[in-house]
């Protein structure tokens, strides 16, 4: 089998444009839409699908989505009252970001060697109310030997530093909360009770209402099993200090979602990454399943 026959881009229409990337030797499928957030909505790697998805709140443009890799930026968790204060100015902003409900443009795709499709979101008029900085991101995803990469551009379009704050979402397809973690972190804040607490692989979320987060591993990467057949290993570059677990009650999912700081980075000025004017951020997320 060729590069040209193993790998493909193509789209459909499912109330939003989807943007498929096959590789075919390996019954890999990931499925994109720019127009949601530029969100990740499907991820089948080596034929097993990974992700959870309530396609209700996909559909709903009103809602935010429930399922898939939604984009993090430029926060990750929530603000006190839903509010920051930078420059002696009082900005306002929803949970996790700008990035996940702003429609991105597809830029370019291709199949030569993978499959991939580049997007990216710009700064407007919207976007500033809440973020009053002019930005550029550019999000390349990209399909190759059964393995998903999001290579990452963050640009600071601004004349004065960006501070900023990414990370991403996933949702995976798994029943149990109680899952083991292959993971060198030794301490979890449990957003529950405000309690730093010894990491000894595994926390069980089933009773949990709020998240934990690991604080300490070292090694950029994690891997877990979300059933006796399928191990999911993440792996991530160095600016993603955290690994954030999340589930809800009732629902087969459990989020293991790799963030650069955490709740409140903008008003505490705690791990924010600064961009200087005119540079870029380069960053990169990977998804294998085994």
């Amino acid at each position: 089998m060729t590069a040209a026959s193993r790998y493909e881009v193509s789209h459909f229409t499912d109330r939003y444009p989807i943007y498929e990337l096959m590789d075919r030797q390996t019954d890999s499928l990931v499925q994109v839409c720019p127009e949601r957030g530029g969100i990740v909505i499907g991820c089948r790697l080596h034929g097993r699908e990974l992700l959870y998805l309530e396609r209700e709140t996909f559909y709903d443009p009103d809602a935010n989505i429930r399922g898939g890799i939604p984009v993090l930026f430029p926060i990750c968790g929530q603000l006190r009252d839903g509010r920051y204060e930078w420059e002696g100015r009082t900005y306002r902003m929803k949970n996790h970001g700008i990035a996940r409900t702003s429609p991105w443009e597809v830029e370019q795709s291709g199949s030569e060697e993978s499959a991939w499709i580049t997007l990216v979101l710009r700064s407007n008029a919207e976007t500033l109310v809440s973020y009053p900085f002019d930005f550029e991101l550019r999000f390349t995803y990209r399909l190759r030997d059964g393995q998903l990469s999001i290579e990452q551009d963050y640009r600071n379009l601004s004349s004065k530093p960006m501070p900023m704050v990414t990370g991403f979402h996933p949702y995976f397809a798994a029943e149990n909360k109680n899952l083991p973690y292959e993971s060198d972190a030794t301490r979890y804040l449990d957003y529950n009770d405000g309690e730093t607490k010894p990491f000894k692989g595994s926390v069980d979320l089933g009773p949990m209402k709020e998240s934990v987060a690991l604080l300490d591993a070292v090694k950029p990467e994690i891997a877990f099993r979300i059933n006796d057949d399928t191990r999911v290993r993440l792996s991530y570059s160095d600016c993603f200090r955290f690994l954030v677990l999340w589930s809800v009650t009732g629902k087969p999912f459990v989020c293991v979602e790799p963030w650069t700081a955490l709740n409140e980075a903008l008003n505490d000025q705690e791990g924010l990454l600064l961009v200087q004017p005119g540079d870029t951020l380069k960053a990169e997320f990977r998804i294998a399943g085994e």
